[in-house]
């Protein structure tokens, strides 16, 4: 029998990901640090943030497994976080235009009961159009894209801003790799659909 599981996350665009794969599961508040540490790189962040989520959550529930994750984005090596505000959304779409962003998802899958983990990071590339002031402007005030590293919404108006993508799993823009996920559950026998 599969033990509960629990996603290690408030956001409710990683819930409304998980809930496409048609599973039973719940979802708690992680309790741990999102401060980088010195000269940790964008992969290395997004894993340990992914791993000290999935654990602050099992350590609640003694034979679940959870699913913890965190998302970066990088530009030349620079991390940016969610911008939380309208100036910090406009900047950073400021500095994706016209380049190559990179997008880091950090994924896990912990056994509580064991401790055992499964750990992956996803790298998404997104290659920004040029934007003009004026279209950073108009798309920052149609979605609000305030709580989303790099500053916009894939799955909305975002995609206007872009040329073109690359990466494994379309998933990993809005916050969890689906494709990750379901090779995790498949290596510890769960088979989907």
């Amino acid at each position: 029998m599969t033990p509960p599981l629990i996603l290690a996350s408030t956001s409710p665009y990683r819930r409304q990901l998980l809930e496409k794969l048609r599973l039973d599961f719940s979802a708690e508040v992680p309790d741990c640090d999102e401060t980088a540490l010195p000269g940790e790189t964008a992969p290395q962040l997004v894993q340990r943030l992914a791993l000290e989520k999935a654990r602050s959550v099992a350590r609640r529930h003694r034979q679940a497994w959870v699913i913890g994750s965190d998302q970066v984005c990088s530009i030349d090596g620079r991390i940016l976080g969610k911008p939380g505000s309208t100036d910090a959304a406009q900047a950073q779409l400021a500095a994706a235009s016209g380049r190559r962003v990179t997008f880091y998802t950090g994924l896990c899958l912990y056994d509580a009961a064991s401790g055992h983990y499964q750990l992956d990071c996803d790298p998404f590339h997104v290659h920004f159009r040029p934007l003009s002031a004026d279209t950073i402007a108009r798309y920052v005030a149609a979605e609000q894209p305030l709580d989303c590293a790099g500053s916009f919404k894939s799955e909305g108006l975002g995609i206007c801003l872009f040329e073109r993508l690359e990466g494994r799993d379309p998933n990993s823009l809005v916050g969890l790799p689906l494709i990750g996920v379901v090779d995790m559950l498949h290596a510890w026998g769960l088979r989907l659909p």
